[in-house]
């Protein structure tokens, strides 16, 4: 427990605190830019670009060694990798846009197709000399353990850009999310947010590949924003607590990667991202499992009550347990099945309201009032004072006309 309080609070070493910082920069852009992929329905996009980024890796590679390098250098591979998931995603646009393949197939073909090429390059590395030792494979599933510090720092001021941007084109990037036709309507150009969209996932996926890994981004791109729609709904604050998401998956991640020797950080952080999941989706109070039970036993308790209470006014047996145990509960009737006198004026009062609801709908023509009526909504909550002593009056006025006859 010390050695993960030590990473939780910083204390864990230098590389390990830059390591942290970067993670939860990385988290943050990852959430954010995510989530308006998420909102424009195109989340795999973001897989697509991962899997873009392999060749350039390789390519990157093999290019600096040619050049008299070793190969190694962050920032060349980083490059490399921007390079080929740019021309990934120019890839999908144009199929998208001058074939009538749908995006989905679009993105299937150059995903495979990038993945595999970056296959065969890491193979063929892996022949060469300088390539044994190259350690390309964390780009696969991330790895911090031979992370210099001028990769954290890279990886740190490379995201709170990407941070940055996502604050810059927070605004046109919402509107084509949330109302694509509304946003052209209005002269945006959609192709060009579009790319913008696409260009940070590119940059957040490009960053993380050596934190996360490509195989694992897409889950930090993808998760916060699913995890934040369970507490929201408005686009805007999406973004944001997607943000949120990812940048405390990412800091509490890489804390305890760094309390233990053998933990790889990037599994850690989608491990962590996944736990935030499950319990939004089990406890978010308007869209989680729990407040959907919650509801419905609200619902069938109602259901049951008014069900019971018209029996009572009918002088009809109740056999139901669950009506019998709810009417209890309430103090309706007695243990004996007997009404008490409370139970007796709430029956009064349901048969009344559902007399009411007839002379309503002989009255009002009007559906979007006395469509409203499903047993369960109350009256007055639909009619004024003045139309419900009305429509008692009518039902006065029928008693007298049934008493004449």
């Amino acid at each position: 427990m010390q050695g993960i309080w030590a990473a939780l609070t910083l204390q864990a070493g230098y590389n390990a605190g830059l390591v942290a910082i970067g993670a939860t920069l990385l988290g943050f852009a990852a959430g954010a830019a995510g989530a308006f992929l998420f909102l424009r329905k195109r989340a795999l996009v973001s897989d697509a670009v991962a899997h873009a980024t392999l060749p350039g890796v390789g390519l990157a590679f093999i290019t600096m060694v040619l050049m008299g390098g070793d190969g190694r250098s962050l920032l060349g591979l980083l490059l490399g990798s921007a390079i080929s998931a740019w021309l990934g995603l120019l890839a999908v646009e144009w199929i998208s846009r001058k074939t009538r393949l749908p995006e989905d197939a679009a993105i299937g073909a150059v995903l495979s197709s990038f993945f595999g090429l970056g296959i065969v390059l890491l193979t063929i590395i892996q022949s060469m000399s300088a390539g044994r030792q190259a350690g390309l494979e964390s780009f696969l599933l991330g790895s911090t353990a031979g992370m210099l510090r001028q990769d954290a720092i890279l990886i740190a001021v490379a995201g709170s850009v990407v941070v940055g941007l996502v604050w810059l084109l927070r605004r046109p990037m919402t509107l084509v999310a949330f109302d694509a036709q509304y946003a052209a309507a209005r002269g945006v150009n959609l192709r060009r947010v579009d790319l913008a969209m696409m260009g940070l996932v590119m940059a957040v996926t490009v960053i993380g590949l050596k934190l996360v890994g490509l195989i694992l981004i897409v889950a930090m791109l993808i998760i916060p924003p699913v995890t934040a729609r369970f507490w929201t709904e408005r686009a805007d604050r999406v973004v944001w607590l997607a943000g949120g998401v990812g940048a405390v998956a990412g800091y509490v991640g890489a804390a305890l990667s760094a309390s233990a020797p053998d933990l790889p950080t990037g599994p850690i952080i989608v491990l962590v991202s996944a736990a935030l999941f499950v319990l939004s989706l089990f406890f978010s109070p308007a869209r989680g499992v729990a407040a959907a039970v919650q509801a419905r036993r609200r619902f069938q308790t109602r259901v049951h009550r008014r069900q019971g209470l018209l029996s009572l006014s009918r002088s009809e047996p109740i056999h139901d347990p669950l009506t019998l145990r709810i009417l209890k509960g309430e103090g309706l009737i007695r243990p004996d099945g007997v009404a008490t006198d409370e139970g007796l004026a709430q029956a009064a009062k349901i048969a009344r309201d559902e007399r009411r609801w007839e002379v309503a709908r002989a009255v009002h023509h009007d559906t979007a009032l006395t469509g409203r009526y499903d047993g369960l909504t109350p009256i007055e909550d639909v009619f004024t004072p003045d139309e419900i002593e009305d429509f008692d009056n009518r039902i006065g006025g029928l008693r007298v006309v049934g008493g004449s006859a």
